[in-house]
């Protein structure tokens, strides 16, 4: 018998139907003696229905009322999954996150969790009943309601496998596992059986919309196995774990690409360190993050630096740069937002010379030109124009996943 912490997305609970379906799943896992925990989105386009309502109030509406208002969606859809289980004939509780002692930091919107306190939901399982949690939200330590942002369902998952030392966490979706690109932008790609926490964490990082990088960052941490598997045909989807197979197949196992980065230019920066971290120390009291970061020194004590964000920071980034411009002793400040950044991420590449000559000459016959790059043992990323994406990905699955199989 082994405890499985079961993951379902939005799409996979969209209609009574699908909940129905999904009341099947777990029935079935729990019939062959496991004990199973549950972990749910809101249904498919709920979380955008609100936020619109809560637009229709304030185009900004405040952070910490727009996280009480998102995370009814769960509790919906948790509600009807444990009365469809129940129907089965199986004991189940649907449990919202202060329940489950799910304790987070403040940043309403894209909190983080702290705790777990699994007392609860340890009490449920000893009485043999099937515990269905509202995935995506947490409580502060002051008692109000947050949400962890984008992938935070995934995230509440692995978190809740590693507060109870589940056995196995799977991530049923709309995919049927992690493949080598998305096979909507190259049909040759295909789907992967095992993949590194190395490489998925690389290739979560760098795009890859299967799972959010919080998710398998936590997984690594309680060195929980992730499966993604498809909640409408499932099988033994992709296993992501810390063993490595004992021949890398590929010098190259994935090629990742986001279209959700924008780009920040602040030049003619006075020379010193203190410069960079004033800049940096901005971005964190706001909470935004940087991905890319590229300086180029110049003579006359200049520098000029370039900073990739999420472009849902890019306005953000771009005011607070801007209003703080003499206190980072910028000359000028500006942004691209039409970029995308394309990846090549694998193990074999730790063991193997020149990726980064095949990867270059790649992009150059398809004459792509590259604004940044950024590297590290197993992967390799540029910054490039969005609407040579495409182009990008398919000329680099050619080269390194297509001839080389």
């Amino acid at each position: 018998m082994a405890l499985i912490v079961q993951k379902f997305g939005g799409t996979s609970v969209g209609s009574i139907e699908r909940i129905e379906a999904v009341a099947d799943l777990v029935v079935k896992t729990k019939q062959q003696g496991h004990q199973v925990v549950v972990v749910l989105s809101a249904m498919s386009g709920e979380t955008n229905r609100l936020i619109e309502l809560a637009k229709q109030i304030d185009s900004r509406p405040s952070a910490r009322e727009l996280d009480v208002l998102l995370t009814t969606g769960e509790q919906v859809s948790v509600s009807l999954l444990a009365m469809a289980i129940i129907k089965r004939g199986h004991s189940a509780v649907s449990l919202l996150a202060d329940q489950v002692n799910i304790r987070t930091d403040n940043m309403f919107g894209k909190a983080r969790i702290e705790e777990i306190a699994a007392t609860r939901l340890k009490h449920e399982l000893e009485h043999n009943r099937i515990a269905i949690i509202a995935g995506f939200q947490g409580r502060d330590i002051e008692g109000n309601i947050t949400t962890l942002g984008r992938g935070g369902t995934d995230t509440s998952a692995v978190e809740i496998a590693g507060a109870i030392n589940a056995d196995e966490c799977q991530i049923y979706t709309d995919v049927d596992g992690v493949y080598t690109t998305d096979p909507r932008i190259e049909p040759n790609a295909r789907r992967m059986s095992h993949v590194t926490f190395e490489e998925m964490l690389e290739m979560a990082s760098l795009g890859a919309k299967v799972l959010h990088i919080r998710s398998v960052e936590a997984a690594g941490k309680y060195n929980i196995p992730l499966r993604v598997l498809s909640s409408f045909n499932p099988d033994q989807g992709t296993l992501i774990s810390f063993e490595e197979p004992d021949v890398q197949a590929n010098i190259v196992s994935g090629i990742a690409f986001n279209r959700d980065e924008s780009l920040i230019y602040v030049n003619g920066v006075h020379q010193g360190t203190e410069n960079l971290a004033k800049i940096l120390k901005l971005f964190a009291e706001f909470g935004i993050e940087i991905d890319m970061i590229n300086q180029v020194n110049h003579n006359f004590e200049k520098i000029d630096y370039a900073f990739t964000v999420h472009t849902n920071d890019f306005e953000q980034a771009l005011e607070i740069l801007t209003s703080n411009q003499d206190g980072i002793s910028a000359e000028s400040i500006k942004g691209v937002s039409n970029v995308a950044k394309v990846s090549a991420v694998g193990v074999g590449m730790k063991s193997h010379s020149g990726v980064a000559s095949l990867f270059f000459n790649a992009l150059a016959d398809e004459n792509i030109k590259v604004m940044l790059v950024s590297t590290s043992e197993i992967k390799m990323s540029v910054l490039i124009d969005e609407k040579y994406l495409e182009l990008a990905v398919r000329a680099l699955h050619k080269v390194f996943l297509t001839e080389n199989e």
